[in-house]
């Protein structure tokens, strides 16, 4: 096993998340209009790529490559078929991709892309890419200073439609769900294979209702830039959310991006007016909201409205909304999340968002 050290790959943060989605070009209007992603580069038949279609999108610090087929039979066909659209890649900024593949490789990760080289007239970019959960992979992408759009292969998007003003300012974390029994072997995994720690635990005991339950550790790298949170199902009543995942995705795979914002409230409102439908929680969440808590600067009344949960840590509190998903399979969703000083992930929302995402289940018939 390797040495620990602060962060032994020497990883920067989250370059960009890759969606293998069936069509690119829709896709990007929606994350376009409902999360006020800009499109920034493509590459497609146009640039001389056959075989699928990319498109780029950034909001401050968040990125998303949005890739769809172009012919039958494509392995990215393939993916969604088995999978629906879904995050792909979570890909890693590194100072060396080499180096940073090699180390992996030496700690038991399991290669997917040697590291390949790619040049034009902006610099090069170096990419190497290792199996995670499921189809999940993670590329280490070293930039190099690197001044295109994205990378060689892409052009940039010079006409661009507007953009609403969500907020959104960076991504949080990235939620992995994966089967029964398997939580450990992925822990195992980012700490071992990537130098990750582990930040927090809990157990069905934290994270249950009547009817199902779920465990999940949190891992982050040695910076706290990057934070996985791993859940697997655990025994219940009913099928737990983790298990219609687990079904609907054919698989281990990523349940949820969490999107930091400064205005919680602000970015709801847009995003929901802008289309994106948010799992409500009872009045009765609220009726004691500042005895739980303690004293916030928001408006209890506004996060009522909103159906927006607090949770309070020795360090702050932070406020967290989750959407429904964001595709016709139950599977993707995303979370908006404003922290103020707590690093934590809202342990004491768990029972309260559980039981609603359950009557979503419930209106599915998959409870």
């Amino acid at each position: 096993m390797m040495s620990h050290t602060q962060d032994p790959l020497d990883l920067f943060g989250i370059d960009y998340l890759e969606f293998y989605v069936s069509n690119a070009r829709q896709a990007a209007h929606f994350y376009r209009s409902t999360l006020g992603m800009a499109p920034v580069a493509y590459a497609g038949l146009e640039t001389g790529l056959r075989d699928r279609t990319s498109y780029v999108l950034e909001r401050r610090h968040v990125r998303f490559l949005l890739t769809a087929p172009n012919l039958p039979g494509h392995p990215v066909g393939d993916h969604i078929a088995r999978h629906g659209d879904g995050v792909r890649d979570i890909a890693l900024r590194v100072r060396d991709a080499a180096a940073a593949y090699h180390a992996a490789l030496r700690n038991g990760a399991q290669g997917v892309l040697e590291p390949t080289t790619t040049e034009d007239s902006h610099g090069r970019i170096v990419k190497a890419t290792i199996a995670a959960y499921g189809d999940t992979v993670h590329s280490f992408i070293e930039r190099d200073g690197y001044r295109g759009p994205f990378m060689p292969g892409f052009r940039a998007i010079t006409e661009r439609p507007p953009v609403p003003e969500t907020g959104i300012a960076a991504i949080d974390h990235i939620v992995g769900n994966v089967e029964l029994g398997h939580m450990e072997e992925w822990v195992d995994y980012y700490r071992d294979v990537l130098g990750f720690r582990q930040m927090i635990h809990f157990d069905d005991k934290d994270i249950s209702t009547e009817y199902s339950a779920l465990m999940s550790k949190v891992m982050q790298n040695g910076s706290g830039k990057i934070k996985f949170p791993i859940n697997e199902p655990a025994g219940g009543r009913k099928k737990s959310q983790i298990a219609e995942f687990l079904e609907y995705y054919g698989g281990p795979g990523v349940q949820h991006i969490a999107l930091s914002t400064g205005d919680i409230c602000a970015t709801v409102d847009t995003l929901r007016d802008a289309g994106i439908p948010f799992i409500s929680v009872p009045p009765s969440y609220y009726d004691d909201l500042e005895g739980r808590v303690g004293r916030i600067d928001e408006s209890r009344a506004a996060l009522e409205e909103r159906s927006i949960l607090v949770d309070r840590d020795e360090e702050g509190y932070l406020l967290q909304i989750f959407s429904q998903p964001l595709q016709d399979r139950p599977t993707l969703f995303i979370e908006i999340i404003q922290r103020k000083g707590s690093r934590g992930f809202g342990k004491g929302n768990f029972r309260a968002l559980f039981e609603s995402i359950e009557r979503e289940q419930e209106k599915r018939g998959n409870l």
